[in-house]
């Protein structure tokens, strides 16, 4: 283990500690702000967790947290505007699938949708929340997923500056050199139905306002999970 390893761990024992001490009143700031300003804290969950998560799969191929070109500030900003997007596709996912599974089964106006504000697990809630899952990844996450292939690849191709992410991007160069293969076969094929249907799943029935919070930590698993497989450094 190397020193910039135990510093990172330390800092994150640092940053959750406060979650888990009632008489901080961190935890009930956090419900209160994520309430009050949805968004904006959505911005800085994914900026932070879902870049942590780039930043550990780094270590795990290279050895490293950080190289040149690699951009953990751009990345940061990319990740804070997806992550404001991810937040928006949840609330119309979690309000239009239930609405639009009413007006195919004739289901009374509201019923479906309801079954969230319900603070108790059911099997219908289950079922309710898999098919916004499975909607939501099947429609939104690909176009997701592609854009932000391309702004990685353009973040790497301006020298992982704030500067060069403000450029214009070369779309033509840059779609043609994604690798569509691995794009298709890997990240939507196999990702998509194997690990953020089921995930996904999951978040939608937890309490409201530890849903995106938790869809941050999830890009952090898949992460690990994609470097783990790439093979990390001997």
């Amino acid at each position: 283990m190397k020193k910039a390893d135990l510093i990172l761990i330390l800092c994150v024992v640092v940053i959750l500690t406060p979650f888990f001490i009632p008489s901080t009143g961190f935890l009930d700031w956090f419900n209160q702000t994520t309430a009050a300003h949805p968004y904006i804290m959505a911005f800085f969950k994914f900026a932070i967790l879902s870049t942590l998560g780039e930043v550990l799969a780094l270590r795990i191929r290279k050895g490293v947290y950080h190289e040149k070109g690699f951009g953990i500030v751009p990345r940061m900003m990319v990740w804070g505007f997806l992550g404001m997007c991810i937040a928006m596709a949840m609330v119309i996912f979690k309000t239009g699938v239930p609405a639009f599974l009413e007006a195919v089964a004739g289901c009374e106006q509201g019923s479906l949708a309801s079954v969230f504000n319900d603070g108790h697990f059911t099997w219908g809630k289950l079922g309710i929340a898999f098919a916004v899952s499975v909607l939501m990844n099947t429609i939104f996450a690909p176009v997701m997923m592609t854009f932000h292939k391309c702004t990685d690849m353009h973040i790497g191709m301006t020298g992982g500056t704030v500067l060069g992410l403000l450029r214009p991007m070369k779309m033509r160069q840059i779609v043609s050199n994604i690798n569509w293969e691995a794009h298709w076969n890997v990240v939507i094929k196999k990702t998509i139905p194997l690990f953020w249907y089921p995930a996904h799943t999951i978040t939608f029935i937890l309490p409201s306002n530890y849903q995106v919070i938790f869809a941050a930590l999830l890009g952090v698993a898949l992460g690990l999970m994609l470097a783990l497989a790439g093979g990390a450094k001997k």
